[in-house]
C-alpha cells in the first residue's frame, strides 16, 4: 500500500501548522480543529499512492479537510459551539480581542459560506481555485462570499475603531 511511510511523514510534518490553521478557522474550536486535522492526515495516507502524485499534495490535503469539515458540518444535528476559556486579563490585547470578535462572527456563518471566506481570504485563494476546492461555480462562489461579508458586517456592526485597527495594525 505504502512505498515510503517516511515520505508521508515528512509531508505531515511540514503540512499540519498549515492544515491545523485552516481547521481551525474553519471550525473555530481548537480541539476539534486537531481531530479535523487527524482525520485529514488520516485520509490523506490512505491515498497517499495518489496524493503524493498530485502537483500539489498540500492542496490535495487541504481539500480533504474543507471536505472532511462540510460533511462532518451536514452530519451533525446541532449548533453547538464550544470556545476555550478567554485568559483572565483587565485589557485584553486589541488583536487578540478582533480575533476573537471574527472567530465568533465566522461561527454564526453556515459551514459552505464560511469555507469560502475561509480559502478566499485566508488562503487567499482566486475565486476559480475557490469554485474547484468547494465543488461550486464561479458565480455561486462569488454570490456566497458577497452574501458572508454582508452577514459578517451586520454581526460585526459598523464599528469604525475596529476597521481602522485592523487595516493599520
Amino acid at each position: 500500500m505504502q512505498d515510503d511511510p517516511a515520505e508521508f511523514v515528512e509531508f505531515a510534518t511540514a503540512a499540519s501548522g498549515s492544515l491545523f490553521r485552516t481547521a481551525l478557522l474553519l471550525c473555530g474550536d481548537w480541539h476539534l480543529a486537531e481531530d479535523l486535522v487527524q482525520t485529514t492526515l488520516a485520509k490523506t495516507y490512505r491515498s497517499w499512492w495518489r496524493v503524493r502524485r498530485a502537483s500539489s499534495p498540500a492542496a490535495y490535503a487541504r481539500s480533504i479537510l474543507v471536505r472532511s469539515y462540510l460533511s462532518q458540518r451536514r452530519l451533525r444535528g446541532s449548533r453547538e459551539l464550544s470556545w476555550q476559556a478567554v485568559p483572565d486579563r483587565s485589557e485584553p490585547d486589541p488583536d487578540l480581542a478582533l480575533r476573537v470578535t471574527l472567530l465568533a462572527a465566522l461561527a454564526s456563518l453556515r459551514a459552505r459560506d464560511r469555507a469560502v471566506l475561509v480559502l478566499r481570504y485566508w488562503e487567499d485563494m482566486s475565486v476559480a481555485e475557490t469554485a474547484a476546492e468547494l465543488h461550486l461555480t464561479e458565480g455561486a462562489v462569488r454570490n456566497r462570499a458577497m452574501r458572508a461579508l454582508a452577514a459578517l458586517r451586520d454581526v460585526l456592526g459598523d464599528d469604525q475603531e475596529v476597521s481602522r485597527e485592523h487595516r493599520h495594525g
